[in-house]
């Protein structure tokens, strides 16, 4: 990309549009799964009590299993939902600013 081509797309208001909405979606993201996990940590080195409690009175199976799957499978729930954004939102406002710095060849 030349030095000039840089410059239009950088002020190319989709291009400003695509930077805000993505880095605002992956901060909240980012965020959300951060909490999670680090409550979980806290849990595990400040009350380590709470997380074996067992799930029924016969089962040997403490609640901090189902807490930690929960957390990976959160991991990847989140994942999924910024590739379909990014497959969707993000790509059409990508599209455009293609389409932008191509109609001023």
């Amino acid at each position: 990309m030349k030095e000039v081509d840089s410059k239009i797309v950088k002020n190319d208001p989709n291009f400003k549009e695509l930077i805000e909405k993505r880095t605002k979606f992956a901060w909240k993201l980012t965020i959300s799964i951060l909490v999670i996990y680090f409550a979980f940590i806290l849990t595990i080195a400040f009350k380590p009590s709470l997380l074996a409690i067992p799930i029924n009175s016969s089962s040997v199976t403490t609640i901090g299993i189902p807490i930690g799957i929960f957390i990976i499978v959160f991991s990847f729930i989140i994942t999924g939902i910024y590739v379909r954004r990014s497959n969707g939102e993000f790509d059409t406002l990508t599209t455009k600013i293609k389409q932008n710095l191509e109609s001023r060849e």
